[in-house]
């Protein structure tokens, strides 16, 4: 028997709105035994039953739900499926899905946004990529491999588990990247975005490979670039490169500390067929803006810098090395 999450009076309110997080002081007792990521129940002062969700003892966050109301359900194979099918369903009617070959990267899950709090699954092609950011997902990562495979069937040869970054360490301090299910050959893996092509490295890469989050801003990008110079920093992949010179920008450069990162733009851009039209630079981007490498301006650039702050005690320092990035360029 599951254990129970007794509010406090008063503190129904927000899951009663299906919002899916129970702050710890929202919490009247537990009852029961329950550690760290396993399914509980959440029940208001009058015994209602508000919803289900993953336990979490040591965070400000006690619980993150992922059902709701007095049919909540815990966690089962039929859950999981049910749950995926829905956002796959979605996917599909939104066109992100299709299997037309324009496009077949794209995000899955999106955490809360398909109430699944804590789990983030990206698309590339026949592999799934599963980040965990809560123990209780990291936990039921197999069941969740075997719902995806149910739900997308013969079209899904390979899922990856990139949860080590993710997953909160001193919840799960073994946790290790791998394959769930099928394996794949080398770690360079083509995959096509409003058609245009790009090598995305899922194993070793940032994130899960590929800033699935930027399509409509890399489409943007295009628009504005025809004739123009482009600049790209904090380039990563090369993915608003790409789309600069394929919608026919004069030049493009890139820009990242990462040569890594560097070759892989590099490779991205010899895939759309431009290459001569670009020139990629692995540099600081505050030394590359101090250290131009030619004299004429840019028309347009691209500046996504990484978050320079995750926690409110690092606020003050971001906001300088903001200001000190903004003033370089």
């Amino acid at each position: 028997m599951p254990a129970t999450i007794v509010l406090k009076p008063g503190k129904d309110q927000s899951p009663r709105r299906r919002h899916p997080w129970v702050f710890s002081g929202a919490i009247a007792r537990l009852q029961g035994e329950a550690k760290e990521g396993d399914a509980v129940r959440v029940q208001a002062a009058n015994g209602d039953l508000l919803g289900t969700g993953h336990f979490s003892p040591g965070g400000s966050i006690a619980v993150r739900l992922f059902d709701f109301g007095t049919e909540a359900q815990l966690p089962s194979p039929a859950f999981w499926e049910e749950k995926l099918r829905n956002a796959y369903q979605l996917r599909q009617r939104l066109d992100l899905a299709t299997g037309t070959g324009t496009t077949d990267v794209y995000r899955l899950t999106h955490g809360e946004g398909d109430g699944l709090p804590g789990l983030i699954i990206d698309v590339y092609g026949d592999t799934a990529v599963i980040q965990a950011h809560s123990p209780g997902m990291y936990f039921a990562r197999h069941e969740i491999a075997a719902a995806l495979q149910a739900v997308i069937g013969s079209g899904l040869r390979a899922i990856y588990d990139k949860s080590a970054e993710t997953v909160p360490t001193q919840a799960v301090p073994d946790a290790q990247n791998g394959y769930l299910f099928g394996q794949s050959s080398g770690h360079e893996h083509l995959v096509t975005e409003n058609g245009h092509q790009f090598a995305v490295d899922w194993e070793t890469g940032q994130k899960t490979g590929f800033f699935i989050d930027q399509r409509d801003n890399r489409e943007l990008l295009a628009r504005y670039s025809p004739g123009r110079r482009v600049l790209n920093t904090f380039c990563y992949t090369g993915g608003f490169s790409v789309y600069a010179l394929q919608a026919g920008a004069e030049l493009v450069h890139s820009v990242d500390a990462s040569k890594k990162a560097i070759e892989l733009t590099e490779r991205n851009a010899q895939l759309s067929g431009h290459a001569e039209r670009h020139a990629a630079y692995a540099q600081d981007v505050q030394h590359f803006f101090k250290n131009p490498v030619s004299e004429q301006p840019y028309d347009l650039i691209v500046l996504d810098p990484p978050a320079y702050a995750k926690h409110l005690s690092a606020r003050h320092n971001a906001l300088m090395g903001y200001k000190r990035l903004n003033l370089a360029g």
